[in-house]
């Protein structure tokens, strides 16, 4: 059985912790436990289960009605398996969403049929675009609530389409439900006669699932050097790390990057037993024939899949600090396990999320506007684009002083 992952996202109120909790309800995925705690604190005032209470855990948002940290619930049906990232909707919490989208298949992003497109509708959909989420489900709630329904959900889709011709978005599906009631959540409703498509875990279970795991670029980032310096091991010298990409197999010629030293695999070791590939997602030990100056941080590629070396890195950047990102900001850049200093040496232009335009040399960057940038690195650095490569087309930037995380990075 094959796992889906996915994420919801939206404005504060539209429902997204509702509708995960309707589908975990409705799909017969509650513990009794659980169930029996919802009957006995868990009501609506029309006397209803206050479903959201799911995956609103912590006491300070439930007091504020809002999410302020990315929940993960899990659960089954027949068909397939899945694991949900509930993402804050409030406007100082987006950069939580980047944490939750990273790694998703499919991203639902929740409108309010009262409201229609909004601000956070339009940031959230930048982002699914820039992380290349491969399938998106816009599900307009609340849709019970308007007049007209079917002319505003119509509305509604037509305003959402404008948006993805600006966004390489691969497969966009839309659907009205209403995550209070239940309607079209895990079966279809009367309610909207006007509408004649799937319900929502009808979409989810049969959507094609994108193999996401890259096989062709072999990337290898050094974790940590094994030395024991024992008598029994007094030269063994091996590099642990996760394969985030390709396959590596015993006898093939590698490079060390970003020094650019090449040699051969000697062995491969996982769980302390010799083998003889390891492939992306797996973790392992390689010995190399050469004795190489090597450290955290360095990247082991093969010969004729040479990453990029350089000291300037054009990059997007999703700001996540409540401190402006100036030019001339100072910041560590993280790669994997390379950190290496860095300097925002050019904001070129800032995107705009409610018009969408590109406004040129911005003097400041505020929490959660996104800016494409240039910045140079105090060492030479091997890098892929993210379209080319995930795993070594992101990092992080990280300030020096704090070591709090203020910046989202992807690497064009």
């Amino acid at each position: 059985m094959d796992l889906l992952k996915f994420m919801t996202a939206g404005s504060v109120d539209d429902g997204k912790s509702t509708l995960i909790g309707r589908l975990l309800f409705d799909s017969k995925n509650i513990l009794i436990d659980q169930l029996d705690a919802l009957e006995r604190v868990g009501k609506n005032k029309n006397g209803t289960l206050d479903l959201a209470l799911l995956t609103d855990g912590l006491r300070a948002e439930r007091e504020q009605g809002i999410t302020i940290d990315v929940a993960y619930k899990y659960f089954s049906t027949p068909k397939r398996k899945f694991i949900i990232a509930d993402a804050p909707g409030h406007i100082q919490y987006t950069r939580n969403m980047i944490t939750g989208a990273s790694n998703t298949d499919l991203i639902i992003i929740l409108i309010d049929a009262r409201n229609g497109v909004v601000e956070q509708t339009k940031r959230h959909t930048i982002i699914a675009s820039l992380l290349q989420i491969p399938n998106v489900i816009v599900a307009v709630n609340k849709i019970d609530l308007v007049p007209d329904a079917g002319s505003v959900y119509e509305s509604i889709k037509r305003d959402y389409v404008k948006l993805t011709k600006q966004f390489s978005l691969k497969n966009v599906n839309f659907i009205p439900i209403s995550a209070l009631n239940g309607d079209n959540i895990v079966e279809n409703t009367r309610s909207f006669n006007w509408y004649r498509g799937p319900a929502l875990l009808e979409i989810l279970e049969n959507v094609t699932i994108e193999n996401n795991i890259n096989l062709v670029n072999a990337r290898f980032p050094v974790q940590y050097v094994i030395r024991p310096q024992t008598e029994e091991w007094l030269d063994y010298r091996g590099y642990a790390g996760k394969v985030t990409s390709g396959i590596f197999a015993v006898g093939e010629e590698i490079i060390v990057q970003p020094s650019g030293i090449s040699t051969i695999i000697k062995s491969i070791e996982q769980d302390g037993k010799p083998v003889k590939q390891a492939f992306a997602t797996q973790s392992a030990v390689i010995q190399l024939e050469d004795d190489i100056d090597i450290s955290r941080g360095d990247l082991i590629v093969k010969k004729d899949d040479a990453l990029k070396v350089t000291n300037e890195i054009e990059v997007i950047i999703n700001w996540m600090d409540r401190k402006v990102l100036v030019q001339g900001n100072r910041y560590l850049l993280q790669i994997n396990s390379n950190i290496t200093p860095v300097v925002i040496s050019d904001l070129q232009y800032l995107i705009d999320v409610n018009t969408l335009e590109k406004h040129n040399s911005p003097s400041e960057v505020k929490l959660n506007e996104i800016v494409k940038a240039s910045i140079k690195t105090a060492r030479p650095v091997a890098i892929d684009s993210f379209v080319n490569n995930k795993s070594t087309g992101a990092g992080i930037l990280i300030d020096q002083t704090s070591n709090v995380t203020v910046g989202a990075v992807i690497i064009q």
